[in-house]
């Protein structure tokens, strides 16, 4: 049997049989064979004296920090003594070894980064660094405005019913406590600006920039601005069919998996980190990269699958954006990319780690220009279904509402919407912004001057 992530081999006892016990110990627990060749054969040379076993204890419990003992058998192979090691993943992690700490990686052992080292501790003790209370924040560090909106989008979500109070909404969901806000409360609703940036810019090659943006400010915000400024420059291919005048918009990119990955970058990335998010569009390719490693274990040939599951680095942030319904479920982002590209048929999504980050990457060889055309599978007599029932079955709640208002005055303003459906201009202007990016309705012409278009 060879070498794997949850066995090893040594030829006698050394610091390394200790190193590979916390290894294992921080991963899933393995087994380590001493006094044998690096295939598992028994050699000779290799004594067992009669208080080998009870150094070997005290000098693992003497250099790992928590203590760690392991189990220890004597076993006999073609009449040669060997050792069998073998130590259970730890429940409170990380184990050093002088100081050092260590996980198992395939079959060898990685010394952990700082970063690493905080990550495998909030892990283990299943909470994270967002939940932590942001360093002499108060309630009144946040903007309130910000929370009305948030919690106004949660209750039309329908995923939650959040009381109307703003603080008190906030206390339901962990966000504040008594005398202290959460890091995550001051990411998404801040009164000042923690400058938590987003680098996008538009590349003509490597050394050549068109253009570039630096976005910052509270996480929801700096969400849609960024997807506004990527799919400004994006291509668009106009298609006319046959069967009507009107444009079909096919955009370089599909707008959905885009908005997945914008969102990944900004609500997985290690918050801890100095490093910006970055975005980079090119002629034929975007790039995503975002500060932090993959977390909780999760492993590039998993993301590779649909069937992989992953923890979250930042709970509250990313619990706040499922309830908002920015995101449908979590760790399920990269499965509904690879979905939305599969139209794309020189379309490539690939990923990695990069130093002490994540990159993500679409490209193509070949620009979309035309709409997959699919089977007409409704004759021709089947009376023609109204916009308003398609809608009922795609929208709930606000957004119905805002639909409907749109087909019957196209020129409504927000602030005409706003007092129809009995919210906030702010609201209504959040509302509208999905509607457009998820393609159910378009501006045409100026803002002051056009009108609305449902799609």
């Amino acid at each position: 049997m060879s070498e794997n992530l949850n066995r090893e081999y040594k030829s006698s006892f050394t610091d390394a049989v200790i190193e590979t016990l916390t290894a294992f110990a921080n991963t899933k627990g393995g087994e380590i064979w001493v006094g044998v060749d690096n295939i598992g054969i028994p050699i000779s040379g290799f004594a067992i004296g009669s208080e080998s076993i009870q150094q070997y204890i005290n000098e693992i419990k003497n250099k790992t920090r928590p203590s760690i003992v392991p189990d220890i058998e004597i076993y006999t192979l073609n009449g040669t003594k060997i050792l069998k090691f073998t130590v259970q993943e730890f429940p409170v992690k990380p184990i050093s070894f002088k100081g050092r700490y260590y996980k198992r990686i395939k079959n060898s052992n990685h010394q952990l980064s700082p970063q690493q080292i905080s990550d495998l501790l909030l892990q283990s003790l299943q909470i994270s660094w967002d939940s932590y209370p942001f360093h002499k924040a108060t309630y009144n560090d946040l903007n309130e405005e910000r929370v009305i909106r948030f919690i106004e989008r949660v209750n039309d979500g329908g995923r939650f019913i959040l009381p109307e109070n703003p603080e008190t909404a906030l206390s339901k969901l962990k966000f504040v406590g008594d005398q202290s806000v959460s890091n995550a409360a001051m990411i998404l609703f801040s009164n000042e600006n923690l400058f938590y940036n987003v680098h996008v810019g538009r590349f003509k090659d490597p050394s050549l920039i068109i253009d570039d943006k630096m976005i910052n400010g509270s996480l929801f915000e700096v969400v849609e601005e960024t997807i506004r400024f990527v799919i400004s420059h994006l291509k668009v291919a106009f298609e006319i069919s046959g069967e009507t005048t009107q444009r079909n918009e096919i955009f370089e990119y599909p707008i959905p998996a885009i908005r997945e990955l914008v969102l990944n970058a900004l609500i997985h990335r290690d918050y801890t980190s100095s490093s910006d998010v970055q975005i980079k569009i090119y002629d034929q390719k975007i790039s995503f990269f975002n500060p932090g490693n993959l977390y909780g274990g999760l492993t590039i040939e998993a993301l590779n699958t649909d069937s992989y599951s992953s923890q979250t680095r930042n709970k509250l942030i990313a619990e706040a954006f499922y309830l908002t319904r920015d995101i449908e479920k979590y760790g399920s982002g990269f499965i509904r990319v690879r979905k939305e590209i599969s139209t794309y048929e020189t379309m490539t999504f690939s990923f990695y780690e990069e130093g002490n980050g994540f990159l993500t990457e679409l490209a193509y060889s070949k620009q979309k220009i035309d709409s997959t055309p699919t089977p007409q599978t409704t004759p021709q007599t089947t009376p023609q279904t109204t916009p308003q029932t398609t809608l009922n079955k795609q929208l709930k709640g606000i957004k119905q509402d805002i639909v409907e208002i749109l087909i019957k005055h196209p020129d409504a303003s927000r602030e005409y919407i706003a007092t129809q459906t009995n919210r906030s201009a702010y609201t209504i202007k959040d509302h509208l912004k999905w509607l457009i990016l998820n393609n159910y309705i378009k501006r045409v012409g100026p803002d002051y001057s056009g009108h609305w278009e449902v799609l």
